[in-house]
């Protein structure tokens, strides 16, 4: 009786441990660009097929803050291309075959599944009127035309298989400038520029009959469209990623790319009905727009608020100290100011290594960003108090906590509420940046309309952050009239 006891006990913890994995989220990450979303999405709906739950981090900018991300445990799989894996993740020359690409990924436990199916190589592309005026159809034509405008993507500026390389093997001479990927169509089509890199299976190139310049030295690798995943995650979730594997030919991928860009579709909408047309997965279930505006709001508010509230808690006994030891207080604004002129994509960059991805080190650079308005103001605030009123304090005994209690922090309460005030309108600003490293908020619908070049979607996260800021305003402006004596008020 014991040993059946004992056995039905060891068939429900494991049963309860196979609930839990699976009841813990896969998360799916992607990486900045119209294709990198179809193809994640693709990979979280097959997920979910399975019955897991799925936790999509998307818009991760770059090759390097995915890669890290998953090597980092944060994201469990995304999508990837062989010749971007071996030359700019692991700095590999030439081509390799995929099976020593698959060993060496397995020395970090990581894997990769087999290819979708098609290649989307980088290239470099032109108007067709321009090509054909100048006489140009490959990459090595371009040497004969120095004074062309290059406008190249950040990313292929700096990687390792990008410009500096490309232009070294062709000899090329022509001066670069750097612009956002979706936006550089547009900057053809309007001739602000002459070249500009692409993917090969951009729905742009054949929408705007743009010509692509023939590789004619071979120097792109092959970029083979994969998995790469963790080998943590069940068995289950990565043979569902790999029904994607040989089944999406380059057609279909540059109509998939087209649909979204041009016909306006969601990823998601263009996704799932893909899925179905394969019969791959079996609901058609949509998600409610308005659902997620709200979520995304929400989320900016906690990051902005969570941030907000952190600074607050640092920079007002901060600034008593300063005050009190006037000596040090020219240091102390001077590091906070220092601060504030990080661009605060590159403060979230640096923080990615220390902290991963997500809210961590977004809350951290809106708690750093918030302290210099709150100090500056508390500090202004408690110098610029009546000094009569000062020896007043001293003269009826009160201690120097007293004085700062009773008499010093409510008169400098307008000045400080200001400080407040401005930090938290810069933080709902610079918030919508944290999308790039997975922390949600407004930001993802600016940053997928930069991708998508869709100003609809990208004023569909502006303009509630813009609402957002005003209402932080008269939040702050009822508390005043609340809290603050009518005398004390700054005169507006």
């Amino acid at each position: 009786m014991k040993r059946v006891c004992f056995f039905l006990l060891l068939v429900a913890l494991n049963s309860a441990c196979q609930n839990a994995v699976n009841n813990s989220p896969i998360r799916v990450g992607s990486k900045h660009f119209t294709e990198g979303y179809l193809l994640s999405e693709m990979i979280a709906l097959l997920i979910e097929q399975e019955g897991f739950a799925v936790e999509r981090r998307f818009h991760l900018g770059g090759t390097m803050v995915c890669f890290s991300a998953l090597e980092q445990g944060e994201i469990d799989l995304y999508p990837e291309y062989t010749g971007t894996i071996f030359a700019e993740i692991f700095k590999l020359p030439g081509n390799i075959a995929m099976d020593s690409l698959t060993k060496i990924l397995a020395q970090q436990t990581l894997g990769m599944s087999g290819s979708y199916g098609f290649e989307n190589t980088y290239a470099l592309v032109m108007t067709r009127k321009q090509a054909t005026q100048l006489s140009i159809h490959k990459i090595s034509d371009l040497t004969s035309h120095p004074t062309l405008r290059m406008g190249l993507s950040y990313e292929f500026l700096k990687r390792q298989d990008g410009w500096e390389s490309l232009a070294s093997a062709y000899g090329l001479r022509q001066s670069t400038f750097g612009l956002e990927h979706g936006l550089a169509y547009a900057a053809l089509q309007q001739e602000r520029m002459d070249v500009t890199d692409a993917y090969s299976t951009d729905g742009e190139i054949s929408f705007y009959d743009l010509v692509v310049l023939a590789d004619d030295k071979q120097y792109f690798p092959d970029y083979q469209a994969v998995s790469l995943y963790r080998k943590e995650i069940p068995a289950r979730a990565i043979q569902a990623a790999h029904k994607l594997v040989g089944r999406i030919s380059e057609t279909e991928i540059q109509g998939l790319n087209a649909e979204v860009l041009f016909n306006k579709r969601s990823f998601e909408e263009v996704a799932k009905e893909f899925l179905l047309h394969k019969k791959l997965i079996d609901t058609s279930e949509q998600s409610s727009p308005s659902l997620d505006i709200l979520h995304k709001t929400l989320t900016h508010l906690k990051l902005t608020f969570i941030a907000l509230l952190l600074s607050v808690a640092v920079a007002i006994p901060l600034s008593v100290f300063v005050y009190w030891y006037g000596k040090v207080a020219p240091a102390v604004i001077y590091a906070t100011g220092l601060l504030q002129t990080i661009p605060s994509i590159a403060l979230l960059a640096v923080l990615i290594p220390i902290t991963g991805i997500g809210a961590l080190p977004a809350v951290i650079a809106l708690f750093l960003y918030g302290l210099l308005p709150i100090l500056r103001n508390t500090v202004t605030g408690l110098r610029t108090i009546d000094p009569s009123l000062k020896k007043l304090a001293d003269g009826i005994g009160m201690t120097q906590w007293q004085k700062l209690r009773y008499v010093e922090l409510p008169l400098a309460a307008p000045a400080i509420l200001s400080g407040i005030r401005t930090a938290a309108v810069i933080n709902i600003g610079t918030a919508t940046l944290a999308a790039f490293i997975g922390a949600g908020g407004l930001g993802e619908f600016i940053v997928t309309g930069l991708a998508l070049n869709n100003y609809e979607l990208i004023l569909t996260g502006a303009l509630p952050a813009a609402a957002l800021a005003i209402l932080v305003e008269l939040f702050f402006e009822i508390v005043q009239r609340l809290v603050i004596p009518k005398y004390f008020r700054p005169r507006s």
